[in-house]
């Protein structure tokens, strides 16, 4: 890993290239951050944590019929994947009122929904990350009509399989933030996923087991997903 195969540095990886141009090696950062980076700190071992938190998500998931990047992990903070058309989007799934949708609507955070919700999010740090709805993402030409609705789809199965997945650990899976990419003229799942870009709520306590514990300086955010990755691995 040298600056000059620097591919991609993002607030919680960098991307390198690599000897292979169909792919790209994932490398996990100790950087926290949050409010779009507005807050950051050095967090010795949260790298690693996320790593091995997401590869177990990605494993299970791929057992289950979804098609992601990932190829395989080659270090405790480092993956080797497929290099991808990323769509500039990030896509929200909602199952229980928390975050943004609480202080948009001034409702009870909490609630569990009827069903869940899907939100868009346009991938920009200037703009930060502004929502954007199917119609804007249709007429921007950032993806088609039958892409949006294949990554509803997508997010929709997701989340069926992610909530007994948590569920199993006694977590309640509050909402989180995927992203796609396209290869071969398949979309499939990209990016990661940890407590960086989930909600997870202890069932019993609701204590926040994510990155809210940081946003809120409510505790130790490396000794949060450690009993994370260790409840997922035990139970």
């Amino acid at each position: 890993m040298t600056e000059e195969n620097l591919l991609y540095t993002g607030k919680a990886k960098n991307v390198y290239k690599t000897d292979n141009d169909d792919e790209v090696l994932m490398v996990y950062k100790d950087q926290a951050t949050a409010f779009n980076g507005k807050k950051k700190e050095i967090l010795p071992g949260k790298g690693v944590l996320n790593c091995q938190i997401s590869a177990l998500v990605f494993d299970y998931l791929i057992k289950n019929g979804i098609k992601t990047h990932l190829i395989k992990n080659l270090s405790d903070h480092e993956q080797l994947v497929k290099k991808t058309n990323v769509y500039p989007l990030e896509v929200v799934v909602r199952n229980i009122t928390s975050g943004s949708l609480v202080k948009k609507f001034h409702i009870d955070e909490g609630t569990r929904l009827k069903e869940p919700i899907i939100e868009f999010y346009y991938k920009s740090d200037a703009l930060d990350d502004p929502f954007i709805n199917d119609s804007q993402v249709h007429a921007l030409e950032i993806a088609d009509k039958k892409d949006i609705a294949y990554i509803k789809e997508m997010a929709l199965k997701i989340n069926q399989l992610l909530i007994p997945f948590f569920d199993k650990s006694d977590f309640d899976l509050v909402d989180f933030k995927l992203e796609f990419g396209k290869v071969d003229g398949e979309i499939i799942l990209v990016d990661e996923f940890s407590p960086d870009n989930c909600r997870l709520w202890d069932k019993t306590s609701h204590d926040s087991m994510d990155k809210d514990v940081f946003r809120k300086h409510e505790g130790d955010l490396v000794k949060t997903y450690h009993e994370v990755l260790q409840r997922l691995t035990t139970k």
